[in-house]
């Protein structure tokens, strides 16, 4: 008799088991470090104001995601889980996960009809792939079985046919699709703010949307392409854990990454509208050698910021020889000086200044 026949089950692992165990730890890891992360900005996006749609997922996956996966590790890892228990539990990590993937799809599909400015033909396309996503994933629920593993080795839910790697094609199809159109989004962009690749996929997340449809194709690559030993073998489910924990990861951080309101899925980075309130002041600044600058009434002249940042900040607030400040605070908001009260013109200077909320920070 050898070593390995003596042991126990639970430890005489066969070798696609044993890495589907250690790759489980990983994947509790990952989701144990993102719950412990993002909880300062989850506590500081549970205090904004309202509660859109982004905002509602966003919550929920939280609390989904990492509940899901302590109870299928448990029914992993315990030796004491009979197969006649796992015949009543197998399809929880399924319907469970189509339930995940339902919400960061959902995520995908508010946030690229926003970045489009609520474009019909964006919504109708990205709505009839979440709709397939969901119908497929609920009808392959039921062609799952349970795995069956020794007394001891755990509690695995496998496919009965190959064909049922549909469930995750589904929504590959969809972050593929997400992935393309936040990317010719963004490459749009650069006609009126050129900015270096590695700025322009920082702003606009494209990082985040790429890793998610990169682990999806990993995925899907290993279900098609990778041959059981035998009824026994999970071989194709290795990576499906790991996939539906970065996806939500990365869909919580495509949330995080809206600058401004997330009401009806926040805005595109270059748009104003929906993502920031804005407001106007009116400056008057008087010429320092005396001499009124005149402008004409009908040529309003434009100051950028860049302007008003090369005057030295002393300037702002010198007071004349007299004691008296050249520049002072009106009704209204609007400054004038002290050569503006005795009839002279000055330079009106307004300023937009666009105020928002980065939950980036």
């Amino acid at each position: 008799m050898s070593l390995a026949d003596a042991l126990p089950p639970a430890l005489n692992l066969p070798p696609h088991l044993s890495a589907q165990k250690y790759f489980l730890v990983c994947t509790l890891t990952v989701a144990a470090w993102d719950t412990l992360v993002l909880s300062p900005r989850t506590w500081r996006l549970m205090k904004t104001p309202g509660w859109p749609a982004l905002k509602i997922l966003f919550h929920f996956l939280r609390v989904w995601m990492p509940v899901e996966f302590v109870i299928v590790a448990v029914a992993f890892f315990d030796t004491k889980w009979t197969q006649d228990v796992c015949q009543k539990f197998y399809l929880f990590e399924p319907i469970c996960t189509a339930i995940l993937l339902a919400a960061t799809s959902a995520i995908h599909v508010i946030r690229i009809h926003a970045i489009y400015d609520k474009d019909r033909v964006v919504l109708f396309t990205m709505g009839a792939l979440f709709a397939v996503q969901v119908v497929v994933t609920a009808i392959c629920c039921g062609f799952y079985l349970s795995v069956p593993l020794l007394e001891g080795q755990g509690c695995i839910a496998g496919p009965q046919h190959n064909w049922v790697g549909i469930y995750w094609l589904a929504p590959t199809l969809l972050y593929t699709v997400s992935f393309l159109l936040a990317l010719k989004r963004s490459l749009a962009s650069l006609k009126s703010k050129p900015l270096s690749p590695w700025k322009l996929m920082l702003r606009d997340g494209l990082n985040l949307y790429g890793a998610i449809c990169a682990v999806h194709l990993i995925n899907v690559l290993f279900w098609f392409a990778m041959r059981p030993t035998g009824p026994e073998d999970p071989i194709k489910t290795i990576v499906t854990s790991m996939a539906a924990v970065l996806t939500t990861s990365m869909s919580l951080r495509i949330i995080l990454s809206v600058r401004g309101s997330l009401a009806h899925g926040g805005s595109f980075a270059l748009s104003s509208s929906g993502a920031t309130g804005s407001s106007r002041t009116t400056h008057v600044i008087s010429t320092r050698s005396g001499a009124p600058t005149h402008i004409s009434s009908h040529v309003p002249q434009t100051y950028t910021l860049d302007d008003i940042r090369s005057k030295p900040d002393g300037e702002w607030g010198m007071a004349d020889p007299d004691g008296k400040s050249s520049v002072t605070e009106s009704k209204g908001g609007i400054l004038e000086s002290d050569q503006h009260k005795n009839g002279n013109v000055g330079v009106k200077i307004t300023i937009d200044r666009e105020v928002g909320y980065d939950y980036t920070k």
